[in-house]
């Protein structure tokens, strides 16, 4: 009998902390529930997953690996929620960009990173056209808009966002790797000096979330944080990594 418990417990899943786990509790358990973007998108938990799937196969199309770099300049958008997800759950590390940086620390930044794919929302076409000769990492541009027809000014994109999403399949097998990989990376705002990466694993992110979810609503008369609450995330995404909520 010992001896078949021994043999169970070897052969057990070790659940890895990876960002995709994150996701199981409201697909099981509330994947019809809303999210919501300004009055422009609402989709449920499930179309969320179904869009990082698709997310994920257009990366992969476009070259991006385990370990490459993707960058995100977009508003608090469900683009950039689907983008960090989709990411990391590739192996690959995602980049919050500070859009609030001087055109100086935004290049700097990217560059520092190694970005090679950058997703750009098409409100910042005027800053990327003026630094991207500098951008000597990015090979690959992806337009993100709110807009029926993006603008695109003279940058060589390799497709627009929801094109490229809808042309994939939502499909995609993540597969677990080591927790402690790089998951994400964003910088401070340089007040003493040039802009300090910041960097996350998959591990520190889902405990971080995990203690926040237990610490939320100790105060006084509140109670904890629950599936069927509603919340509005404050932070910017670029400085996403303070809120913590999954």
């Amino acid at each position: 009998m010992v001896g078949r418990l021994i043999e169970v417990a070897q052969s057990a899943y070790q659940y890895p902390l990876l960002i995709k786990q994150l996701l199981h509790t409201g697909m099981a358990r509330t994947p019809d529930q809303q999210i919501v973007y300004r009055d422009l998108k609402r989709l449920t938990y499930a179309e969320l997953r179904d869009r990082i799937g698709r997310l994920a196969n257009s990366l992969a199309k476009l070259g991006v690996r385990p370990g490459d770099t993707v960058g995100v300049m977009d508003w608090d958008t469900n683009r950039f929620l689907e983008a960090f997800f989709a990411v990391p759950m590739m192996g690959a590390v995602l980049q919050t960009v500070n859009v609030r940086l001087s055109p100086e620390q935004v290049t700097y930044t990217i560059n520092h990173a190694g970005t090679s794919v950058l997703l750009v929302n098409d409100e910042f076409i005027g800053l990327v056209q003026d630094i991207k000769s500098q951008l000597n990492k990015v090979r690959t541009f992806v337009v993100i808009s709110d807009r029926a027809e993006p603008e695109k000014g003279n940058i060589e994109f390799a497709g627009e966002y929801e094109e490229l999403l809808a042309a994939a399949s939502p499909e995609y097998d993540f597969a677990d790797f080591d927790e402690n990989t790089q998951a994400t990376t964003f910088y401070t705002t340089g007040t003493t000096g040039l802009p300090k990466g910041v960097y996350f694993s998959h591990r520190q992110l889902v405990l971080h979330t995990l203690a926040e979810l237990a610490a939320f609503g100790m105060a006084p008369g509140q109670g904890r944080f629950h599936r069927n609450d509603v919340y509005m995330p404050i932070a910017p995404m670029f400085h996403v990594h303070a809120c913590g909520f999954p």
